[in-house]
């Protein structure tokens, strides 16, 4: 009975330790580290989930512009939504003098046109790229100033990247081999 006991015991000691996260990592994180990791994982790195990099590849100008019928916004509305918010917000961080937007959300999704779908790409791509490089030369007090408001760019990011692997499954130009594994 006590070998019974003394096994079941450091089973589970051996199954507890097991289960234990990996060693932290050498360099602690700083608030500049994770907001680049959080606008980097929504750009081009794929984490957790899908980057914008591989939710609008292979996307022709046609499927650009497929909207399901019941009121859902299309792959292109979705990223030059994604693009105009972002660079409102970037131009506002950087400091530039800009006309402040007048209109409503909605006119976010209706501006764009499937025929500037390759440029509506390079200027997601483009906008998300400066975002980045402005994190990396902010020094640490603009940093804490403006975090909340990076997070919920990342956050706006990663939800309408969402939408858009779903309104691509929906379409049937979705390739699951993009998804996170």
């Amino acid at each position: 009975m006590k070998f019974i006991v003394t096994f079941l015991f450091l089973s589970f000691v051996l199954a507890a330790y097991s289960q234990e996260p990996a060693a932290a990592p050498k360099t602690p994180a700083t608030l500049k580290s994770v907001l680049l990791q959080e606008l980097r994982e929504t750009h081009n790195q794929k984490d957790w989930f899908v980057s914008s990099k591989e939710a609008v590849a292979g996307v022709t100008a046609e499927q650009s512009g497929w909207k399901d019928g019941h009121g859902n916004h299309s792959v292109g509305q979705l990223a030059y939504h994604i693009a105009f918010w972002d660079l409102e917000t970037l131009a506002e961080f950087k400091g530039e003098k800009h006309p402040k937007f007048e209109g409503k959300n909605d006119d976010t999704f209706d501006k764009y046109d499937p025929k500037e779908w390759d440029k509506t790409v390079m200027k997601l791509d483009m906008e998300m790229t400066e975002w980045e490089k402005a994190i990396e030369a902010a020094d640490d007090a603009t940093l804490q100033k403006w975090a909340p408001t990076i997070a919920k760019i990342a956050e706006h990011r990663a939800y309408h990247i969402g939408e858009i692997v779903m309104v691509r499954k929906e379409q049937g130009s979705w390739n699951p081999e993009q998804g996170v594994k």
